[in-house]
Order: structure tokens, then C-alpha cells, then sequence
């Protein structure tokens, strides 16, 4: 896997995924879409670590920069 996330793409990751924990946190957020957003907001951390968005490779997108 060869990182294609830039630095703005986890950060800005980062920030939904804590958004989506506060507003299920506070009740905003519950049922099937809490659940959904909850499935959502993993992925954006997990993806966020690594560094590596697998949704990016079949459109041959990277938000890192070259170099």
C-alpha cells in the first residue's frame, strides 16, 4: 500500500470523525444512522493512521504531495 493521503486529508478526516463521536455522544446522532456514521467515523481514523485511502486507487487520486 503506498500512502496516498496528504497531511489537510487526515486532519480534516480526523475532525469528522470527532464531530460524528460528539454528536452521537450528545444525542444528536442515534438509531441506524448513528450506527452508519459510527462504521464511517472508524474508517476515516483507521485510514487516517495509515495514510492510505483505498477509495483513491481506482480513480488514480492522491492528496499527497510529490516529493
Amino acid at each position: 500500500m503506498k500512502p496516498n493521503m496528504g497531511k489537510a486529508d487526515r486532519i480534516i478526516r480526523i475532525i469528522i470523525a470527532l464531530l460524528i463521536g460528539y454528536l452521537y455522544y450528545t444525542g444528536v446522532l442515534s438509531g441506524t444512522v448513528a450506527i452508519i456514521l459510527g462504521i464511517l467515523a472508524v474508517i476515516f481514523v483507521a485510514t487516517s493512521f495509515i495514510s492510505f485511502c483505498p477509495l483513491y486507487l481506482p480513480f488514480g487520486l492522491s492528496t499527497r504531495k510529490k516529493g
